[in-house]
């Protein structure tokens, strides 16, 4: 059967947008339904998480564990991907990939220094 819904999907940057407005409401549900059920969000300090429910799950654990913001330095489009360049409050800056099909997130790569984040929150040294 012919998909008849005449709205296209958001495009890569929209996606990204929207993530950061959840991501910095800490707004774990929000953030696992902009994520293909099948996605993997790597954030390179952190082995692979692979799948909605479990990348759900990571965002639970990490608003639990700290406060953190994301503010936007740049977002930029090379479509299927775009890329995110932040801060946050504390000096802590880093980049991320999202690769998105039919407005939803396939696979996420993220860069941050891990040690730093730490100490900045007050969070045991793995």
């Amino acid at each position: 059967m012919a998909n008849t819904d005449t709205r296209s999907a958001p495009r890569p940057r929209e996606v990204v947008e929207r993530w950061v407005e959840r991501f910095n409401a800490a707004d774990a549900d929000g953030l696992a339904a902009l994520y293909w059920e099948n996605a993997v969000n790597h954030q390179v300090a952190n082995e692979p998480v692979e799948g909605r429910t479990r990348i759900h799950e990571m965002f639970q654990r990490e608003f639990a564990a700290a406060k953190m913001v994301c503010i936007v330095e740049q977002i930029l489009e090379d479509a299927p991907w775009a890329i995110l360049e932040w801060k946050d409050p504390l000096g802590l800056r880093g980049c991320g990939f999202f690769q998105v099909e039919d407005g939803r997130i396939r696979f996420q790569r993220g860069y941050w220094d891990k040690l730093s984040f730490l100490r900045m929150h007050g969070l045991p040294i793995e």
